[in-house]
C-alpha cells in the first residue's frame, strides 16, 4: 500500500490499520471435509477482513442455493479456525439435501447480535464474490443464531438499489423475542437463587449487583459455580442423596423460576458469565434488567420470598442499548419459517409468541409460518424435520406455495424415508404467551 507523505497522523494510522487487516484476510482455502458430509463435497475455510473464521461446504450435486448459517451461543471462548465444523456437522442435512452451506464463527467471542449479523452478511458477500451469486440465498439461524439471522435479514436484506439479498429465512429453536425479553427469567433466577442459596456471591466475597452477572476481573469458573449450585440444591446428586434442605431449595427455585431441573446449572451459568459479557463489555455497565413489581409465585412461602428477594431496577440506557442490538421490528422482507420444540429447555417455546405478535404488528404475518414439535431438545431436532423446512422453503420461494404446519408434517414424513428418523410436528399446537413462562414486567423506554 503506497502512502502519501501529506497524510495526517490519524489518516496514516488508519491506512496502516486497513493495510494490516487486509494482509491477514484469507480467501477460501480447500480443506478436508469433516465426517458426515456427502461424498465429493468440497470444503473451504478462511478468515474474513474483520478476522471472523468461516467454513464453506458445496456438495457435488449443488442445487444452486446457498444456506448461510448463523450459530448459537453466544460463545464466550475466543474463536478458533475450525469452530464452525461443529455447526456444519450438526446440520449436515443441509448439504445432503443439495444446498451449499456457509457459516461464520464471528469476529469475537461474546454477546453482540449486530456484530454477528455483520459478520454473517460479510460471509454472504465473500461467497458471492468467490463462487458467483447463487440462484437463491437462504438464512438459517439456530438458537441465539435465530436472533442473529433475523437481525441479518432486517439490516442487510436489501442491496443499495433496493433489491432483495436473501430469498428466505429459517429460524430453528430461535431466541426470536429479542434480547430485552429473552433473558428476564435468568435475571429472576439470579435473584431467587441468591435468596435460597446465598452463595453466588458468597458472604465473604466482594458483593456486586446480581444483574451484572459477575464483576470485572472475577476469576470464578464454571466448575466452581457448579459446585456452589450442587452444595445448595444437590442437583447433581441422585434425589435420594439430597438433604432435606437441598430438596427444599431445589424445589422452590425450580417452581418459582419455571426452569427445568436438567438445565438449571446451564441457565445459572448464562446468567453469570453471559450476563457479565453483555453488561460489562457490550452495555457499558448499564443494567437492562428489572424485577421491580414482579410477584414471584410457587414457593412454599411466597410472602417471605417476595419480601426478602433482592430487587433491581433497569437503567433506561441499558434497555435501549440491548434493544437496539437485538430486538426485532417484525418487518419481514422474505418468507420466514420457524421450528421450535415445545419442551425446549433452553430457549423456551413461548419466545415464539413474541415473534408472532411482533410480525403481526408490523403487518407481515403473510410471510411467517411457525411450526412446533413435541421434542424435548434444543440444539438439534430430528433430521428429516430440517429437510422438510428446506424443501418447503424452496417451494415457497420458487413456486409461491406457502407451507403450513400440516404440509410440513407431510413433507417430513417423506424425508423420513431418506433419513430414517421419526417426525414430531404438532400441527395444532398453539404457543402460550411468554407471560406464562417469564414474569411480565415494565421496562423504562420499552413498549
Amino acid at each position: 500500500m503506497k502512502l502519501s507523505p501529506k497524510l495526517s497522523g490519524a489518516a496514516l494510522a488508519f491506512c496502516l490499520a486497513m493495510s494490516a487487516t487486509a494482509a491477514w484476510a484469507q480467501a477460501p482455502v480447500a480443506k478436508t471435509c469433516p465426517d458426515g458430509l456427502p461424498a465429493e463435497t468440497k470444503c473451504m475455510a478462511g478468515q474474513d477482513i474483520n478476522g471472523a473464521y468461516y467454513w464453506i461446504a458445496i456438495p457435488k450435486a449443488w442445487n444452486g442455493t446457498l444456506v448461510l448459517h448463523t450459530h448459537g451461543g453466544p460463545r464466550l471462548k475466543k474463536p478458533k479456525p475450525d469452530d464452525a465444523i461443529e455447526d456444519l456437522q450438526r446440520f449436515a442435512v443441509t448439504v445432503a439435501e443439495g444446498y451449499a452451506w456457509a457459516g461464520s464463527n464471528y469476529r469475537r467471542e461474546g454477546y453482540g447480535v449486530r456484530s454477528a449479523a455483520e459478520d454473517s452478511d460479510n460471509l454472504r458477500k465473500l461467497f458471492w464474490e468467490n463462487y458467483g451469486r447463487p440462484k437463491r440465498t437462504i438464512l438459517h439461524g439456530q438458537s441465539w443464531g435465530g436472533n442473529v439471522a433475523a437481525k441479518t435479514a432486517e439490516l442487510y436484506g436489501k442491496d443499495a438499489d433496493g433489491s432483495l439479498v436473501y430469498d428466505g429465512v429459517i429460524l430453528t429453536s430461535g431466541v426470536v423475542s429479542g434480547g430485552t425479553r429473552a433473558y428476564d427469567f435468568r435475571a429472576d433466577l439470579r435473584a431467587v437463587y441468591q435468596y435460597y442459596c446465598g452463595n453466588h456471591p458468597e458472604k465473604g466475597e466482594a458483593q456486586y449487583p446480581l444483574w451484572q452477572g459477575q464483576p470485572v476481573g472475577s476469576k470464578l469458573t464454571n466448575k466452581e459455580l457448579d459446585e456452589r449450585v450442587n452444595a445448595c440444591t444437590g442437583v447433581d446428586l441422585p434425589a435420594g442423596q439430597r438433604t432435606v434442605q437441598q430438596r427444599r431449595n431445589l424445589a422452590n427455585i425450580l417452581a418459582v423460576t419455571r426452569i427445568p431441573e436438567r438445565t438449571l446449572g446451564s441457565h445459572l451459568s448464562w446468567a453469570t458469565f453471559t450476563f457479565a459479557d453483555m453488561v460489562n463489555k457490550r452495555l457499558d455497565g448499564k443494567n437492562p434488567f428489572t424485577n421491580i413489581g414482579v410477584v414471584y409465585k410457587g414457593s412454599d412461602d411466597d410472602k417471605a420470598l417476595n419480601k426478602g428477594v433482592i430487587r433491581f431496577k433497569a437503567d433506561p440506557e441499558g434497555v435501549r442499548k440491548l434493544a437496539d442490538d437485538s430486538d426485532l421490528t417484525g418487518k419481514l422482507l422474505v418468507p420466514t419459517l420457524t421450528m421450535h420444540a415445545i419442551d425446549d429447555p433452553t430457549a423456551f417455546v413461548e419466545l415464539e409468541q413474541v415473534f408472532h405478535d411482533t410480525v403481526a404488528k408490523a403487518g407481515k404475518s403473510d410471510l411467517l409460518v411457525q411450526s412446533f414439535t413435541d421434542e424435548h431438545e434444543h440444539s438439534k431436532l430430528a433430521t428429516p424435520e430440517y429437510a422438510a423446512l428446506l424443501r418447503a422453503m424452496t417451494a415457497w420461494i420458487e413456486l409461491g406455495t406457502k407451507p403450513s404446519p400440516a404440509t410440513l408434517a407431510v413433507g417430513c414424513a417423506e424425508a423420513a424415508k431418506t433419513y430414517g428418523e421419526a417426525c414430531h410436528f404438532q400441527v395444532d399446537y398453539k404457543v402460550p404467551a411468554l407471560s406464562t413462562r417469564s414474569y411480565p414486567r415494565a421496562k423504562p423506554g420499552l413498549k
